[in-house]
């Protein structure tokens, strides 16, 4: 009889402790609302995208050396400041006799791909083709913004009168003629309807030609 009441009493307690303890706060509304934020879209200029890219690619193989840098029109890309939301590098490597292609996307969107840096599979590559010369990373000094300065002084800015929406994407390759890096700064969604293609020195800064 004594070991019941003793029971009743402590099962009492633990009640009436239960009872009285203050509800879980709910989650924090600032966070709430930041999760369910939809994400924004991001713009970088080549040489921001290409970082965050190499970075990636050193993880492919550590003898990497970039071959083409080439950035994708978007409607909402402010090209003015020599930025895209997609840009794509390609990166050879002498010891796998491969290349890669990394992906930056700051896109947002069902059709678009994922944020961040995502690559392709790799692909068979031979230092003796022109059309995918590796080039030195000390050559990249001049930005895709910069690039697209000079190139407004050249011919891009009658084009943007006529059309301030006009598209414009950037390339960045080596020239193996000159033995120069060379920012293709492009008037037109592709190679094939541009109105003007502008060659800028990337590690100069200096108005190469214009190319069409």
């Amino acid at each position: 009889m004594r070991h019941t009441l003793v029971a009743c009493l402590l099962l009492a307690l633990f009640t009436g402790c239960s009872s009285n303890k203050p509800a879980e706060s709910p989650s924090n509304p600032a966070q709430t609302a930041k999760k369910s934020e939809p994400k924004q879209p991001e713009y970088e200029t080549g040489r921001t995208a290409f970082q965050k890219m190499y970075l990636a690619a050193r993880l492919w193989a550590p003898d990497i050396k970039p071959f083409r840098l080439q950035s994708q029109y978007t409607p909402d890309a402010p090209v003015n400041e020599g930025k895209a939301g997609l840009w794509r590098a390609s990166f050879a490597s002498q010891a796998k006799h491969a290349m890669k292609m990394f992906i930056w996307s700051g896109l947002v969107g069902p059709d678009a791909p994922e944020q961040g840096v995502t690559f392709t599979a790799e692909d068979t590559w031979s230092p003796t083709n022109s059309s995918t010369q590796a080039f030195e990373l000390g050559f990249l000094k001049i930005d895709s913004d910069q690039a697209y300065e000079i190139a407004q002084k050249h011919g891009g800015e009658k084009l943007l009168k006529k059309d301030p929406k006009q598209p414009v994407f950037f390339v960045l390759d080596w020239d193996a003629r000159k033995s120069t890096l060379i920012w293709h700064v492009i008037y037109g969604t592709s190679m094939d309807d541009a109105q003007l293609r502008i060659a800028i020195n990337a590690t100069s800064g200096e108005f190469d030609r214009v190319e069409k």
